[in-house]
């Protein structure tokens, strides 16, 4: 008999070698129905697997991330069997589940096209109609590689062959259809409720661009149809404020092919956002204590060699200038700021005294990012970032990074980006030592610093091996664009060891010369990234104190122009950004452009306004607010820009 430790903590026996179905059955046949897969002591089984020792077993519905992972990889092997059905001669690649659905990537001859999704579709029915049993089965490594070649499957060859030697092999059986798989999956295809193939894109074979562009096929499925109709519909909603298509509708931003990917031009709407953001973050941190520098956009070699970013992020640089090359000075952009705002603190020997140092700077940074992560202002290849870096003593290392958290929320909160952000805290991956510097005695007694840190704070944080920066552990604040997808918007490392490799030391109130620790953070992240994510958040229509027009003033007609035009001054004369459309069109005309526009306020001047000195004022989320003297909406709109409202 085996013991059994449920999900609950009871515990019970079982016959060596019962299924995960059995022990489901056992428990109660409504269980059994809706269970997916079984979670064994952290690992996800298919319902068919024989439990041979004591466990702990989960038992996954499709409420769990682990049912659903299996639910949808079975999906996209149904998925992957009716293209086979329909186009013999496609090849296979991979089809991972993913969050909120799958795909899979094949090797055609011309894309999908719309009409090819349908069939696909209709195909994928038949086959859920079927109810293929979803049969398991191994393979020594050379069989497995035998196997696929006589199906005709190079890719599937070329991933058993970079498979260690004497390694056992797991394929996936339904009908005629078979895949190399690691599984797990539901018990057969009828298990499949609703499923909806979303998108076809292109995606090189195994991600690198050196490799043969592949068709991908995405799509979804849930175990209920009201639910994938609730999911598809919130999908339209995000298509409309994705701000690669809003962006462009504003005229915010564009980007133009022969100048190149990830080089987006901002439009003097988009720049005007992004220069009152970093007034504000400058303004803010100068309250905050922090001392603005200016610095290089580029850099010899010897810096980064300094620095250790040659060595470990020159694949990121933009290089200048051949190394191997007699007599050629080499340069590279900068990826960050860090060792450029280090040579202030080594203008001369410094005191505890003058510690914590804080240095900002608007910087302008360069990434040479592959082209696949290319995606409007999310992931570009030069942007622009709140950067900053506080030298400080030990004793002060918990109350500045806490005071760079503070500055974080306080940013996010401020332009309305706090509702669905979470926070990551990224550690060094010991098993590989060589993309570090530091020892591990190092590492393991900063990251013990800092999540004493973070528990202090009570954050709430996962923890994330293998995404620390390659000098220090550090803080991600991550948040989702609006098609769930999640990116790091702000960062505050600890770095204890560039310090000592720049020489840089203060002198300690027993006259010993110490190395400081330095916090590298941003405090409202990189500016482009968050622009994209103001227009998906408030679908292009910015609070009053963001937007780039925040009033437009419609004449009715020519001679209201002059009345107009004053007016256009008295607003700008006390700081508010108005546009006057003098265009010979209809009022019901401008104003629905300027709608079209989210334009905050729309102010309407006939002959009762131009006499009175009034207004007519028009409001883009409260509708007609009717006629006021104008010093009144001057006073109302400067109240509102002054306070931040969203």
């Amino acid at each position: 008999m085996i013991k059994i430790t449920l999900k609950d903590g009871s515990v019970k026996e079982y016959q060596k070698g019962s299924t995960i179905k059995e022990i489901a059955e056992s428990i109660s046949a409504g269980l059994a129905r809706v269970a997916l897969a079984g979670e064994v002591d952290g690992a996800v089984k298919d319902l068919s697997y024989k439990i041979e020792k004591d466990c702990r077993l989960s038992l996954l519905t499709f409420e769990s991330d682990g049912g659903k992972y299996a639910y949808r990889h079975t999906t996209s092997h149904i998925m992957a069997q009716a293209v086979k059905r329909l186009y013999p001669d496609i090849k296979l690649a991979i089809g991972p589940a993913i969050e909120n659905g799958f795909y899979y990537d094949f090797d055609a001859e011309k894309p999908f096209s719309t009409e090819d999704l349908d069939k696909i579709e209709k195909e994928m029915s038949k086959i859920v109609k079927e109810d293929l049993s979803m049969e398991r089965f191994v393979l020594p490594r050379d069989e497995a590689i035998k196997y696929m070649e006589e199906k005709g499957e190079p890719y599937k060859v070329e991933l058993i062959s970079d498979l260690p030697e004497g390694e056992e092999i797991s394929f996936y059986k339904q009908g005629e259809f078979v895949d190399l798989c690691a599984g797990p999956h539901l018990p057969s295809t009828g298990k499949v409720k609703a499923f909806k193939l979303t998108q076809v894109a292109g995606a090189y074979w195994r991600g690198s661009e050196k490799n043969k562009m592949l068709q991908r096929i995405y799509g979804t499925s849930f175990s209920k149809k009201s639910e994938m109709d609730e999911y598809l519909a919130r999908v339209e909603e995000a298509k409309k404020r994705d701000h690669n298509k809003l962006g462009r509708e504003l005229e915010l931003f564009t980007t133009v092919d022969y100048i190149g990917q990830g080089l987006p031009i901002l439009m003097p709407k988009g720049a005007k956002v992004i220069q009152i953001l970093q007034r504000f973050v400058e303004d803010e941190e100068e309250r905050r204590g922090y001392m603005l520098t200016k610095t290089p956009f580029m850099a010899k070699s010897d810096l980064y060699k300094i620095s250790g970013h040659w060595d470990h992020y020159r694949e990121g640089m933009f290089i200048m200038g051949d190394e191997n090359s007699d007599g050629t000075e080499v340069f590279a952009l900068r990826p960050m700021t860090c060792p450029f705002q280090f040579q202030v603190y080594l203008a001369r020997l410094r005191s505890y005294r003058e510690l914590p140092m804080r240095f900002n700077e608007t910087s302008t940074l360069f990434r040479n990012e592959s082209s696949g992560e290319m995606h409007g202002l999310i992931r570009v290849r030069q942007f622009t970032i709140s950067e900053g870096h506080i030298a400080c003593t030990p004793e002060q290392l918990e109350q500045e990074f806490a005071g760079c958290i503070d500055l974080a929320n306080y940013m996010l909160k401020t332009v309305g980006l706090d509702d669905d952000v979470s926070y990551r805290f990224s550690k060094w991956d010991p098993n590989n030592k060589e993309k570090y510097i530091g020892t591990e005695e190092q590492w393991e007694e900063v990251q013990n610093r800092m999540r004493q840190i973070l528990d202090n704070l009570g954050i709430d944080y996962k923890e994330a091996e293998g995404e620390a920066a390659f000098y220090g552990p550090k803080l991600d604040i991550q948040i989702r664009n609006v098609h769930g997808k999640e990116d790091t918007l702000i960062t505050v490392q600890i770095d204890f060891q560039l310090a000592e490799k720049f020489g840089m030391q203060y002198v300690d109130s027993e006259g010993q010369k110490k190395y400081p620790y330095v916090i590298h953070r941003t405090s409202i992240g990189c500016y482009e990234r968050t622009l994209a994510l103001l227009i998906e958040k408030y679908a292009g229509a910015f609070p009053t104190w963001l937007s780039p027009v925040q009033a437009k003033i419609l004449p009715l007609i020519d001679k209201h122009h002059a009345y107009a035009l004053e007016l256009q001054k008295l607003l700008q004369a006390n700081n508010i950004r108005a546009e006057v459309d003098l265009r010979n069109e209809k009022i019901g005309y401008k104003i629905r452009e300027a709608q079209m526009e989210k334009i905050p306020y729309m102010l309407v001047i006939g002959d009762k306004e131009m006499e009175s000195r009034a207004v007519a004022v028009r409001s883009r989320k409260d509708g007609d607010l009717g006629s006021m003297p104008a010093e009144e909406f001057i006073n109302k709109i400067v109240e509102e820009v002054k306070s931040k409202a969203k």
